[in-house]
């Protein structure tokens, strides 16, 4: 059923084309009501506007908390027009229907975004009128059409011009879903925010505010659907607020997960470090004082899996780093064996114009290689009240995210053997990359450079054997990390025979004693952290 747009109550808080579309609701003869500062913008463009104390009768109060609250505007929202005991109630109050709400909400999320804002302010912020509104108008949709996004407008006005100033039902359909799911994310924003004032980390219930980015090609499989939805009030430096440049193939659902993985990885150095991430699991990793350098070193970490990998660094690309990255099949691939190279995906803080030129027009695959440019990284402004959610059919599990890195100051040397501050620093990067490698984990650095990677194996053993086969020599001197301590001595032998120098773990095992007796037997030094990294 089509129903004629003839009078509209449009309040809104983002009054981005908002005078536009309210000329054309005029000059399509629709009349239209509206508050506070609407009402003065509207009035200030020369569009015949009427008050909501004219219509309901009483003023505005409280400072704005009450204006919309009334039945005169919630009875010609929700009155059925074809239900005969509505429209005797409306006749007899004299409520007149409302066809058209165009209504978007205190603008919550970014007011407690920004430094110091205090609750009152947030308080202030939170919407009351608006929300009960859009509710009503969207319950009533048989009746009532419900804009709630400036996006919307032209749709809307689209249709009104082509149905004679009426909307379809279908099209007050797909409105009132918006809605509603508006309404859910804003309350979600406003319980977030509540709860971590109060630390209550698991609340009863617990409701996410996410928007549709875009829809993907396909999931995880071609035979699967897949999306991607942005957290509203997330702020940080992430995949997920990326940008992505012009040009390159559409962005996938698993160069999503793969990229996130390289990216939350080099954003624990400090220093200039480049990551290269297959299948959720770096295959290398890297630091140099030289971005240039880094970025070799992980590449050469592993040459065969770097191929159609993520590539991920903590500095500016710069043309002399695009080109490395190019040609690198050339330069250190091909005299090593590789079959070739290219990546699927860089990320990287920013980007030089000259850059971008050479990534698109060096080599052929420049073409389709997705950009991501996020900004400055600063971990200061990491979310810890952001959870890390498991799926599971029928549940999800939250946690809080590990954003444990390395801590020196938590450091325990067991061993009569102690690290070098050479060693150290390898420790630190094998253990560091173990915290992002799918358990059980084995990490081998030799030279601040990944060497070797056991990931994801059933016992931590085979996942040693891997490790020290993919290092091969370069195991000889080598830094150890493992995501987990060692339940049995097995593994220190192992790492004595491909020549390991140094270990660390999170230490806690029964048979401490025994791993740390066989370190010393061997004349290996080892390092407990104090924290597991599992990743499953």
């Amino acid at each position: 059923m089509d129903v004629k747009i003839k009078r509209a109550l449009v309040s809104v808080s983002d009054k981005n084309g908002v005078v536009e579309f309210a000329k054309a609701l005029r000059a399509m003869g629709v009349e239209i009501i509206s508050t506070g500062g609407t009402a003065k913008v509207l009035a200030d463009a020369g569009i015949d506007v009427m008050s909501v104390d004219s219509v309901t009768g009483f003023p505005e109060m409280m400072n704005g908390r009450v204006k919309t609250l009334h039945p005169k505007i919630h009875g010609g929202l929700l009155g059925l027009r074809d239900n005969a005991e509505h429209a005797a109630a409306m006749k007899e109050h004299q409520i007149e229907p409302i066809d058209l709400v165009c209504v978007n909400l205190y603008p919550f999320e970014k007011t407690v975004a920004k430094p110091g804002c205090m609750l009152e302010e947030a308080i202030e912020n939170i919407d009351i009128g608006g929300p009960s509104m859009v509710r009503s108008a969207a319950k009533n949709n048989k009746f009532v059409t419900i804009v709630t996004n400036t996006a919307q407008y032209d749709k809307v006005l689209a249709e009104m011009k082509d149905k004679n100033g009426a909307t379809s039902q279908p099209l007050r359909t797909e409105l009132a879903r918006a809605a509603f799911s508006l309404t859910a994310s804003y309350d979600a924003a406003i319980s977030k925010y509540l709860n971590a004032r109060a630390n209550d980390l698991f609340p009863d219930r617990v409701s996410l505010a996410i928007v549709k980015e875009n829809e993907l090609r396909y999931g995880e499989n071609p035979h699967q659907k897949g999306a991607f939805y942005k957290l509203i009030d997330s702020t940080e430096v992430s995949v997920g607020n990326a940008k992505l440049l012009e040009g390159g193939t559409p962005i996938s659902f698993n160069n999503l997960m793969d990229t996130n993985a390289a990216f939350e990885l080099v954003k624990e150095f400090d220093t200039p470090a480049a990551v290269v991430v297959k299948h959720m699991n770096p295959c290398g990793c890297a630091m140099d004082e030289d971005i240039c350098k880094a970025y070799e070193k992980a590449y050469l970490g592993d040459i065969v899996s770097a191929f159609g990998g993520i590539i991920a660094l903590n500095r500016n690309v710069n043309n002399e780093l695009a080109t490395v990255i190019m040609e690198s099949y050339a330069r250190f691939g091909k005299a090593r064996g590789a079959a070739g190279f290219f990546a699927e995906v860089i990320i990287a803080p920013s980007y030089d114009a000259d850059a971008v030129e050479t990534i698109r027009t060096l080599k052929g695959w420049g073409q389709r290689v997705r950009l991501l440019e996020t900004g400055p990284i600063d971990r200061t402004q990491m979310d810890a009240a952001e959870y890390d959610v498991r799926c599971i059919v029928g549940g999800l599990l939250l946690q809080q995210r590990d954003l444990v890195a390395w801590e020196p100051e938590q450091l325990t040397f067991p061993t009569q053997l102690k690290p070098t501050d050479e060693q150290l620093e390898d420790l630190k990067l094998a253990w560091i990359t173990a915290k992002h490698v799918k358990s059980n984990t084995i990490t081998l650095v030799n030279g601040k450079k990944l060497v070797g990677v056991g990931a994801g194996q059933m016992n931590r053993l085979e996942s040693g054997l891997i490790s020290f086969k993919m290092a091969g020599d370069l195991a000889k001197g080598a830094a150890m990390g493992s995501d987990a301590f060692f339940p049995f001595p097995d593994n220190i032998e192992n790492a004595a025979k491909a020549g390991v120098a140094c270990i660390v773990q999170p230490g806690g095992s029964k048979k401490d004693g025994e791993v740390i007796a066989k370190a010393d037997e061997l004349g290996i030094s080892m390092v407990f952290t104090g924290k597991r990294h599992f990743k499953h």
